[in-house]
């Protein structure tokens, strides 16, 4: 079995009231240097058989439907070992 790994991340011109959230507490919890927070999504895939294009295109679909609100949200599909 293979994971395919979907990130999924508000588009850079959409407000992020949660990574701004976050950074706003950093330095009260002691860790300073840190410009900004953007906040996302994770998903993790296992696929059954060869992850070959077809299955890139299927789980590309996935995200693009199902996954991620394209328009306010950005993704990346990649393939791990």
């Amino acid at each position: 079995m293979a994971r395919v790994v979907v990130d999924v991340m508000l588009k850079p011109e959409i407000l992020d009231p949660q990574g701004q959230a976050v950074h706003r507490a950093l330095p009260r919890l002691g860790f300073q240097g840190i410009a900004d927070v953007r906040q996302g999504k994770r998903f993790e895939l296992e696929v059954e058989g060869p992850v070959d294009d077809a299955a890139l295109a299927r789980i590309h679909e996935m995200a693009e439907t199902f996954l991620a609100n394209t328009v306010i949200e950005d993704f990346t599909v990649k393939v791990e070992s």
